[in-house]
């Protein structure tokens, strides 16, 4: 594996290369797609295992991680970069890999619907692929308020017990922190 990240660093400008549980490596957004076909049509990588995405919300980025495998070298592959995260309802953009493998495409409509990051080319990104009929921010970024959603769009229900998480966690963790030593 240490040859192909060698090899990598010749053709490609990598800020970080890591391997503590497998390796990574992350470049710039413009090099993503190249750097991923370059792994793919040279360096044997052409198993797509998935796209996913990080909301760094205080950065104010996306972190794309694009997971390869190699099956003959039986090895796995990390490919990072970072894109601008935009404020909602704008979106956040990155260029597509569906030409590399198809399954890219499902992963990338899932990111559109979910993070909120478009795709442009890709087929069917703007189609829903989970969220019918979603009209609010994306679930996925961490400025949607899943417990305000939910109390907006929910009735509560007669008999149900609902308990402020902070509490409750406090309350399980440490049940006897309220109590004076005797």
């Amino acid at each position: 594996m240490e040859k192909v990240i060698e090899n990598v660093q010749k053709k490609f400008s990598l800020s970080e290369v890591t391997s503590a549980h497998g390796y990574f490596i992350t470049c710039e957004k413009k090099d993503a797609v190249s750097l991923v076909t370059y792994l793919k049509n040279v360096e044997g990588f052409k198993h797509l295992v998935l796209i996913t995405a990080v909301d760094w919300i205080k950065d104010n980025k996306f972190q794309l991680t694009y997971l390869l495998n190699n099956p003959q070298m039986k090895k796995e592959l990390g490919v990072r970069t970072y894109i601008e995260r935009s404020v909602w309802p704008e979106e956040s953009v990155m260029d597509s890999a569906h030409h590399l493998w198809p399954a890219a495409k499902t992963y990338q409509r899932e990111l559109h619907e979910m993070f909120g990051i478009d795709f442009p080319d890709s087929p069917e990104v703007n189609e829903p692929l989970i969220l019918e009929y979603w009209d609010d921010i994306p679930p996925y970024r961490k400025d949607f308020d899943t417990k305000q959603y939910s109390e907006d769009t929910y009735f509560p229900r007669e008999g149900r017990e609902t308990d402020d998480p902070a509490t409750y966690m406090k309350e399980m963790l440490y049940p006897f922190e309220g109590e004076k030593n005797v």
